[in-house]
């Protein structure tokens, strides 16, 4: 019972800083500042996971790539609890 409470727990977790990171990628197409409140949290909650992936990558210009490598990582993650 425990492990399968800590695996939902995970999976949950996954699938929620998908969502945030793919909602981070949608808003910076409309609030790239992030001066709502809702573009602040999602600002806010994503940035340590995307920071160090955005350091350890090439400069590739106007475009950031760490989303992208973030997602993959969760996408992986969550077939591996699964």
């Amino acid at each position: 019972m425990g492990a399968a409470f800590l695996a939902n727990f995970l999976r949950f977790l996954v699938v929620g800083l998908w969502l945030l990171i793919l909602a981070r990628v949608i808003l910076s197409w409309i609030d790239p500042t992030g001066r709502g409140p809702i573009s602040a949290f999602v600002i806010q909650t994503t940035e340590p996971l995307l920071a160090p992936v955005r350091r350890l990558l090439p400069k590739t210009g106007m475009f950031d790539l760490s989303p992208l490598i973030v997602l993959l990582v969760l996408g992986a993650l969550m077939r591996a609890v699964a």
